[in-house]
């Protein structure tokens, strides 16, 4: 039976990449908390390192604009971790893992794969290519749903969360991802350390 790990991240759109990703590298995932945010993660993360004392934990959280690289932000959040914690940064944000990924994510949102970024980890706001490329989607449902339409508010569509969940669940491929996205990459290298069960 897999080692279970406890997984806590930003929001709702990165509970299935966090899945993804233990399943990868042979582990389950157990109890998962949504943060609703960076802010509300970053208050947090002292009481699941605190858990991480006792079971595998991985944390997933965007590096924006609020460091100039991952491990800076880390340093600054996180200095001590404990031995069975995993907090793992996106660079710039879990979208540009997502994208790198590059034919499977060109398909699902019905975009050329010559318009997919082939370094996405150097996209300033990650988010908002995958908005733009939407915009311009084959796809109907893809061009109505995923960028905010007129008169709304917000960054994105309605139906951005149940594209990226629908993506990442059943089409991303994480071992062909982590080869365009460094942070990825030292994110699965560290999932293939945490202690594992009997």
């Amino acid at each position: 039976m897999a080692t279970s790990v406890t997984v806590a991240c930003e929001g709702d759109g990165d509970v299935p990449i966090a899945r993804k990703l233990l399943e990868h590298v042979g582990l389950a995932m157990g109890s998962f908390y949504p943060a609703d945010g960076k802010g509300n993660l970053d208050r947090r993360l002292k009481a699941y390192n605190n858990a991480a004392k006792h079971t595998p934990w991985l944390v997933l959280r965007d590096l924006d604009v609020d460091a100039d690289c991952a491990p800076m932000l880390v340093a600054t959040l996180l200095p001590s971790p404990s031995s069975q914690m995993s907090f793992r940064v996106a660079v710039r944000a879990a979208e540009a893992w997502l994208m790198a990924d590059r034919e499977r994510f060109a398909t699902f949102f019905g975009v050329p794969l010559a318009k997919v970024p082939r370094d996405p980890e150097s996209l300033r706001d990650p988010k908002t290519e995958v908005v733009n490329l939407a915009r311009r989607s084959r796809i109907k449902d893809i061009r109505e749903s995923v960028p905010v339409q007129q008169g709304m508010s917000g960054r994105v569509g309605t139906g951005y969360t149940e594209k990226i969940v629908a993506f990442a669940t059943d089409h991303w491929r994480p071992e062909v991802a982590a080869g365009a996205a460094p942070s990825l990459a030292a994110c699965v290298e560290r999932l293939r350390k945490l202690p594992r069960g009997a």
